[in-house]
């Protein structure tokens, strides 16, 4: 008989973590995080067991030498999510259990069931265990429940609709009994999870009707981040603008469209710049673009004129001969970027320009990069905003960074304490800038 195989995700350990410990190195009673869930992995019956790691891999590995496992190296500052998709393959053909640990430890079985469908090649089964280590009042043991938190023998595509329905209703009141028993433990609730606010898990949105309005309450994290983005949507100082960076504008749409209801200035920033540039008629090369959203960039840009928005887009481009921090580069306009080549951030007549509307800025809003910063010889553009925004809030503007990828600049830039706030959630934040009620936060408020 083989030995059962696991998986062990043990991502999530980006470099915008202050600590320059990965966080599943981490200990709690003497043990690290991570080898709490290697332990759940070999509970489980697992003996064959590869730990999938990405930023501080490294200490990882020097850190389980003794443990016997197996290392399977992702890239860089990998998230939980990334984790599971990209490792897909790898699990596909590896894995009989996968064990996770992340930023997003409430993530639930169902979602890692639906990322592992992108790459399932056969209908059969495989053992999710979503395993954390929780340290309430100073202890620390592993949570393991129908929450999602544990789940076994997640069927996947040979499953009916009503089965899963059933499955899917099935969880549900699991979670009903499982939170009205974690709530009959505490006199008092309190979240301080903004990264998970956006997300209806039964210990976040769930839990809290079981407590009166005198009995749960935000912490101190959670309540600075609420106040942060009811500073920037509600209490706006003007001129009030908004840097939108990103490589889709479609997963930036329903952001942008509310942002049009707010801003005076709108700046495009990112891989965003380039659908927007092609949809005017210029020429991008191989730069990024969703032909598919050209008519929407453009009824973006007539929705941001009728509402008397300045919608700044780039004027020039750093544009390189391949994807790498080590190719050709040059500047040129941004509508006449040559066959061959593509942009990779911003130039520097563009810099002036965004500068100079952010500096005289009073409320300020940036989510997103200028372009790919993670390669050092593409960095300057979005150091450029970023050190506009520390200038216009020494001079008084109210500055709220927030998504991973604008957090790793400030981090990477040094900026990070020259700006008013520096959120902690990435999905969370983007859909309160969108509007949406948070599940998390509104749990607390009812």
């Amino acid at each position: 008989m083989n030995k059962l195989k696991a998986v062990i995700l043990a991502a999530g350990e980006g470099k915008r973590m202050k600590s320059k410990l990965p966080k599943v190195l981490h200990k709690v009673q003497g043990k690290t995080m991570v080898d709490w869930v290697i332990d759940t992995a070999r509970d489980s019956g697992a003996d064959d067991i590869c730990v999938v790691i990405g930023h501080g891999g490294e200490q990882v590995k020097e850190a389980l030498k003794d443990r016997n496992v197996k290392f399977a190296v992702q890239r860089e500052q990998l998230g939980t999510g990334h984790a599971v998709m990209q490792a897909g393959d790898f699990i596909e053909d590896n894995a009989d259990i996968i064990v996770f640990y992340g930023d997003t430890p409430l993530i639930t079985a169902e979602t890692i069931k639906k990322m592992l469908d992108y790459h399932r090649k056969e209908d059969n089964s495989i053992t999710i265990i979503s395993a954390i280590v929780d340290n309430p009042a100073g202890y620390g043991h592993i949570i393991r429940d129908e929450n999602g938190l544990f789940a076994k023998n997640v069927e996947h595509k040979d499953a009916t609709d009503e089965e899963k329905a059933a499955a899917k209703k099935a969880v549900k009141e699991s979670q009903k009994e499982f939170t009205k028993k974690l709530a009959s433990y505490a006199d008092c609730y309190v979240n301080d999870a903004f990264g998970t606010a956006h997300r209806a898990h039964a210990s976040t949105a769930l839990i809290a009707k079981y407590f009166d309005t005198d009995n749960k309450m935000f912490g101190y994290l959670m309540e600075k981040e609420v106040k942060a983005v009811d500073k920037v949507l509600n209490d706006i100082q003007r001129p009030f603008t908004a840097i939108m960076g990103g490589s889709k504008v479609s997963s930036k749409i329903e952001i942008i469209e509310n942002l049009l209801n707010k801003v005076d200035n709108l700046i495009i920033a990112g891989g965003m710049t380039y659908t927007f540039t092609k949809a005017m008629g210029g020429k991008i090369g191989i730069s990024i673009c969703e032909d598919d959203k050209l008519d929407l960039a453009l009824d973006l840009m007539k929705k941001a004129k009728e509402k008397g928005v300045n919608l700044v887009l780039a004027v020039d481009a750093k544009i390189a001969d391949a994807f790498s921090n080590d190719a050709n580069t040059k500047f040129c306009a941004v509508d006449e970027i040559p066959d061959g080549w593509e942009g990779l951030d911003i130039g520097p007549k563009t810099e002036e320009i965004f500068a100079n509307v952010i500096k005289e800025s009073k409320t300020i809003l940036w989510n997103g990069p200028t372009g790919v910063f993670e390669f050092d010889n593409f960095t300057h553009g979005s150091r450029a905003v970023g050190e506009a925004i520390v200038e216009a809030t020494k001079n008084g503007a109210f500055s709220l960074v927030g998504g991973g990828d604008s957090v790793a600049c400030v981090n990477k830039f040094g900026l990070a304490s020259g700006v008013s706030y520096v959120s902690t959630g990435g999905g969370a934040l983007l859909e309160a800038i969108e509007g949406k009620v948070l599940p998390g936060i509104a749990a607390i408020q009812e």
